[in-house]
């Protein structure tokens, strides 16, 4: 059955890729291909207070090492940029290390092979890796994933097919075992695992699936993905909009944005509900004490259970995940929006709209 494609957002930077290119003779790769011997890269230049600024970032041009015994040469063709990179430009310990200053900045790529030193990777080859914000790099074969453009777009793999769509699902399974009849309610539902969450819920036998975003448009949009109910948080007070969409309470909360929502979702659980705190995007920009939940001691009485959850620690999951969520991604039965915006020069203005709700789904550059 066919691949239902990503939406693409209306409004997109048009730019030029300015990736230079020189000639270099390799056994490794096709005859007469020109190689790059250079790549364009962002560097961490200054580490934030609040919200990040154009000149914590900056971009440079170096050239790229040898390949050795193992290593392929990859021409990226599509970058995400994501709300937990926020918390890798602070020098804080977390579960990921910090981006270090005046280094290269990291996260999920896809791209070409255009050199092979490997047995695993031939030239052509469509591979993700996790050698973002740069143009080409130079990896080890053991840090790469080949992906299948003839099933899904570049984008997918960085998606909903990828890490994101995994998120969705573990938080759903694993950590907030979600049960059939639940009431479910999503906060950044317009974003790429808030979406992705809401649709494996249906799927997986939610009796009502109920989402926030920040827009009427985005709220329209958790419709046509098969949400039952959605509001926009701009419209007023989160807990009064939630106790209108469930007023018998709801069962299950996926926790994207923390503060108020999760406040409102402590407020609206029912007895023995469980949350999944995925993330909590309202707080990674403050400088000062960070707000809510004020009601944390209902969880008590309501025999709630709140756990919280990095991706890193349930991998094993993969493959479970894959046989059950992809096939309803290439049927069509779970749909994906993606967001991109164009150029290396514009992956620190389309990482800054993640914290403007400038997304829908999943935002990519492509190079």
């Amino acid at each position: 059955m066919p691949l239902l494609m990503p939406r693409a957002n209306k409004s997109e930077i048009k730019s030029r890729n300015t990736q230079e290119e020189k000639t270099l003779t390799s056994t490794d790769a096709l005859s007469t291909t020109e190689l790059p011997t250079t790549t364009q890269q962002w560097v961490l230049a200054s580490r934030p207070t609040g919200l990040p600024t154009d000149e914590n970032f900056r971009l440079e041009t170096v050239d790229l090492p040898e390949l050795n015994d193992g290593d392929i040469l990859v021409a990226n063709s599509v970058a995400t940029v994501d709300p937990y990179m926020r918390g890798r430009m602070n020098d804080t310990k977390s579960y990921v290390p910090p981006f270090q200053l005046d280094q290269p900045m990291t996260g999920g790529a896809v791209g070409t092979v255009l050199a092979s030193k490997s047995d695993k990777f031939q030239v052509g080859d469509a591979v993700r890796h996790s050698y973002g914000w740069q143009t080409n790099a130079v990896i080890a074969d053991s840090e790469a994933t080949p992906v299948d453009l003839n099933v899904a777009p570049a984008a997918a793999y960085l998606g909903i097919l990828g890490l994101t769509g995994l998120t969705a699902y573990v938080g759903l399974t694993a950590v907030g075992e979600m049960k059939e009849g639940d009431v479910v309610f999503i906060s950044g539902a317009a974003g790429a695992v808030g979406s992705a969450a809401g649709q494996f819920a249906k799927q997986m036998g939610a009796s009502r699936v109920i989402g926030s975003a920040g827009s009427d448009e985005k709220v329209e949009r958790l419709l046509e993905l098969g949400f039952d109910a959605a509001f926009n948080y701009n419209d007023g007070p989160v807990a009064e909009q939630l106790a209108k969409t469930a007023p018998e309470g709801i069962d299950f909360y996926f926790d994207n944005v923390g503060g108020d929502h999760l406040e409102a979702a402590i407020g609206a659980m029912r007895t023995f509900g469980r949350v999944a705190m995925c993330g909590a995007i309202s707080q990674y920009n403050n400088t000062g004490a960070p707000t809510g939940p004020r009601n944390l001691a209902l969880a008590i009485g309501k025999c709630i259970t709140l756990r919280g959850f990095v991706l890193g620690k349930y991998l094993h999951l993969a493959g479970e995940f894959q046989e059950r969520m992809a096939p309803l991604v290439v049927s069509g039965k779970v749909a994906y929006d993606v967001t991109t915006r164009h150029g290396i020069e514009n992956m620190p203005a389309a990482f800054l709209e993640l914290f403007s709700g400038g997304n829908t789904g999943k935002m990519v550059v492509e190079f």
